[in-house]
């Protein structure tokens, strides 16, 4: 129940459509929301076994422990989490920065934000480069990318929602051009493979369904960090 109400509240946003520019609206307050950031300890124990750093939203709040388990089961890798439901990327990547100063990095990090960047998406360039400045070239960042299209709100807002998720993932695109050591989990394209996916897989145009949305995306996460 508390993964449930904490994935409710990854686009916090106030306002209309109009508001802030972009058409999607303005993310709210989050801060005061559900966030799922592992002790010192396990941040320890994870880093001297190198397994995954993860740092998400509130997608990542809900479906951390399922893919915890499934990395392990999978790849025999443990995964240390930080996900706040309702983060943008900007403080995601200050997330980073701070886990890095104090414990170092794995050779392998978790990007799966993105989603609550949609309200000013041309952020979302500069902080991928942070990002990737932050982890260095030995690390490897798979990044997962974003589907965003609120099904509670109007046609005219949720297609601001589809046109700046397009915005946020193509420059994650332009990105991986740049550095060899990013990977994106294109969870975008999967759930647009098909016609009935998005119904499927997302619960209200955003978040994972439980169980399908959440094994198939968590799933695609896994052969990405399996396939290097």
């Amino acid at each position: 129940m508390a993964g449930a109400v904490a994935a409710a509240s990854t686009v916090a946003t106030t306002g209309t459509a109009a508001a802030g520019g972009y058409g999607s609206g303005d993310l709210g307050a989050w801060k005061h929301l559900t966030k799922a950031v592992a002790p010192a300890s396990t941040v320890q124990r994870v880093l001297a076994a190198n397994g995954v750093f993860m740092f998400g939203d509130s997608i990542g709040v809900q479906d951390g422990k399922a893919l915890s388990i499934r990395l392990m089961g999978t790849l025999k890798l443990d995964l240390a989490v930080n996900n706040w439901s309702g983060r943008p990327t900007k403080e995601t990547v200050d997330e980073l920065a701070n886990w890095k100063a104090t414990y170092g990095l794995p050779r392998r990090v978790l990007m799966a934000c993105g989603s609550n960047d949609i309200f000013t998406p041309p952020v979302m360039a500069a902080q991928i480069d942070r990002a990737m400045s932050i982890v260095g070239s030995r690390t490897t960042v798979f990044w997962v990318n974003t589907q965003v299209a609120r099904t509670g709100q109007g046609a005219t807002l949720q297609l601001a929602d589809q046109r700046n998720s397009a915005w946020v993932n193509m420059q994650l695109a332009d990105a991986q051009r740049r550095y060899s050591n990013l990977r994106i989990v294109r969870w975008a394209e999967w759930l647009a493979a098909k016609p009935t996916r998005l119904s499927t897989y997302l619960r209200e145009g955003n978040h994972t369904s439980i169980p399908y949305g959440q094994d198939a995306r968590n799933e695609l996460i896994v052969q990405a960090i399996k396939a290097g």
